[in-house]
């Protein structure tokens, strides 16, 4: 869980020069916590607008309209990410291969649900108070007993609603990247 790398304790208990053992620089920590949201904001939109645009196109696209596959992407492009339309020239389509070879079809989504679903599992440390190591031990140890034990032999919503208590929410997402 990549959400560790912005906590001080934590950086500060394994970031150390290999020879002489000083520790990371104050300042290369602020640059690490500083570009968690730079461009947040643009790279969530970019997402969406995959997603979306998969959805379109393995779920809505009738090939015998008069709507091409770029007509397509020009639409959803207007919506999501409006400050960068696609060039009349643009062929992104045709190299998507995520969607079209790579085993995403209709599941692209997923990239921006897993940045969710890891946001909201880490809230659940954060919500004892990382600094509480024995409230922090017990959310691992129920992160072992659900997510990690239980695998594939469960649903993955009730796993999660067995780790967490509820279905998981874009909140601590949202607020990681600082958008709210």
């Amino acid at each position: 869980m990549e959400n560790w790398c912005y906590d001080r304790p934590t950086v500060y208990g394994f970031a150390k020069h290999y020879e002489t053992g000083e520790p990371l620089p104050e300042e290369l920590f602020e640059k690490l916590r500083a570009q968690r949201t730079f461009n947040a904001g643009m790279m969530s939109c970019r997402q969406l607008y995959f997603g979306q645009l998969d959805m379109e196109l393995h779920s809505n696209y009738d090939p015998a309209s008069s709507e091409s596959i770029f007509d397509v992407q020009k639409r959803v492009a207007a919506k999501y990410v409006p400050h960068t339309p696609p060039l009349e020239s643009d062929r992104f389509l045709c190299t998507f291969g995520h969607i079209f070879a790579g085993g995403y079809a209709a599941g692209y989504y997923s990239y921006k649900w897993a940045e969710v679903m890891s946001a909201d599992a880490f809230g659940a440390f954060e919500d004892v108070g990382l600094e509480n190591e024995d409230a922090v031990q017990e959310v691992g140890r129920r992160f072992r007993k659900t997510v990690l034990a239980l695998g594939g032999g469960v649903e993955p919503m009730e796993v999660y609603r067995r780790f967490r208590g509820r279905e998981p929410t874009p909140d601590a997402l949202l607020r990681h990247n600082g958008l709210v």
